[in-house]
């Protein structure tokens, strides 16, 4: 995955509370058997039935920060919920709350999860509502969030290890990789009679 150290994006406010992975991208688009084409279906269900849904808006249309409600990403543990939110084009969702395997799969593919506190989380999605343009920075090196044009900031926790993930663009591959040395080292030292990693020539 690529490293994510400071987003700067517009912002496009999802004013609803307990958005689960099925509403993120509903079943019938699971099928798909790569990671990326999943963003057509990305709210598909609200996208269909209202046309004023946010990112039916044209105001909206480009923004890569989500803000949400609380409990954003509860529900089944889908990763395609993440997949979809990327290949849609957003680079961060900022909630107050998230579920917690969906935290987790966001991490781990370079989605950023900003958990803030509630009474911001309410004053920055209201200013993105009425603001369509409004641009949101994300700093992983000081772990803030702010909107500079209607003088909100704060700063978000998260732990050192996923912040040096996400900094670096490690995914769980890419992390197994740094320690390919010591892998190799193991596996020369492994009878000949047990299975072993072969290292391509």
């Amino acid at each position: 995955m690529e490293p994510v150290k400071t987003i700067t994006g517009r912002a496009a406010p999802l004013e609803r509370s307990d958005v689960d992975t099925d509403q993120i991208i509903p079943a019938s688009y699971l099928k798909r058997v790569e990671r990326t084409g999943f963003g057509e279906g990305l709210f598909a269900a609200w996208r269909e039935a209202d046309p004023t849904f946010v990112l039916n808006r044209p105001e909206f249309e480009g923004a890569s920060v989500l803000i949400a409600g609380p409990n954003f990403g509860t529900g089944s543990s889908r990763e395609h919920a993440v997949w979809a939110l990327m290949d849609y084009g957003f680079k961060a969702v900022v909630a107050p709350k998230f579920g917690d395997i969906f935290r987790n799969n966001a991490t781990k593919s370079g989605l950023v999860p900003v958990t803030v506190p509630e009474d911001f989380g309410a004053e920055l999605l209201e200013a993105a509502a009425e603001h369509p343009f409004l641009e949101v920075i994300i700093d992983l090196e000081t772990r803030t969030v702010s909107a500079p044009a209607v003088g909100l900031s704060t700063t978000f926790p998260m732990d050192d290890f996923t912040r040096h993930r996400l900094m670096e663009g490690l995914d769980d591959i890419a992390l197994t990789l740094t320690h390919g040395d010591d892998i190799a080292r193991f596996e020369r030292s492994r009878p000949e009679w047990k299975p072993r990693v072969v290292t391509p020539a």
